[in-house]
């Protein structure tokens, strides 16, 4: 409405360990959420997966100044999810005691790289028998999610899966980024990043392999 305030928007997250999520996470920070929005991060988790090593290090660097906190954080964030995990048994216990406050440490991440947007974080815990992928349509739609940003991983199935017309049913394995972008009711973007300076590969319903400069 003119004149009027803008809606507030819902951005989710889909957020873990992955190097991937840390580029997605990236992407919304300097790319979607703008003031007055509200950043809801969430992490699915099976307690009877394979555990993947935090990302919770870069939170401990000493300072990030106002006027490059977006960059920063979300710099520090990718490059510390692709590093490798400590290999010592101390490191190892710190990662384990990491695991609870997995989504509080993003989340502080994002309230200094954006203080004018709302941050809060969902955890849902699923079966092994329960689909990722719809654990987190469920959410969007229980939320009233406006927009849904993966991180998506390129590989031979997911060109196939993203290929127009292609369908999803009858395929064993189907990509969690593939099936929300086909089947999410708000608008969902799987983000590749390309290197730490070479932008993001987006993914949508409508729009495929749109190439983003950093």
């Amino acid at each position: 409405m003119e004149g009027g305030t803008p809606p507030v928007r819902k951005v989710m997250v889909v957020a873990d360990a992955s190097r991937e999520s840390a580029g997605a996470l990236q992407y919304a920070l300097s790319h979607v959420v703008v003031d007055k929005d509200e950043l809801i991060l969430i992490h699915v988790e099976n307690p009877n997966s394979w555990k993947i090593p935090l990302i919770t290090s870069f939170l401990r660097r000493p300072s990030l100044t106002s006027s490059s906190a977006t960059t920063s954080a979300a710099a520090a964030l990718s490059s510390s999810s692709s590093s490798s995990a400590a290999s010592s048994e101390g490191a190892q216990q710190q990662q384990q005691g990491d695991q609870v406050d997995f989504l509080e440490e993003m989340k502080r991440v994002c309230e200094i790289a954006q203080p004018k947007v709302r941050v809060r974080t969902s955890k849902v815990q699923i079966m092994e028998s329960t689909n990722k992928a719809a654990a987190i349509l469920s959410q969007t739609e229980v939320l009233g999610v406006d927009l849904l940003v993966i991180g998506q991983r390129r590989s031979l199935s997911n060109v196939l899966l993203g290929r127009p017309g292609m369908p999803l049913m009858g395929i064993k394995t189907v990509d969690t980024a593939e099936y929300l972008i086909e089947n999410s009711k708000c608008t969902c973007v799987g983000v590749l990043r390309k290197g730490q300076n070479a932008g993001y590969l987006l993914n949508t319903k409508t729009h495929r392999n749109f190439w983003l400069l950093a």
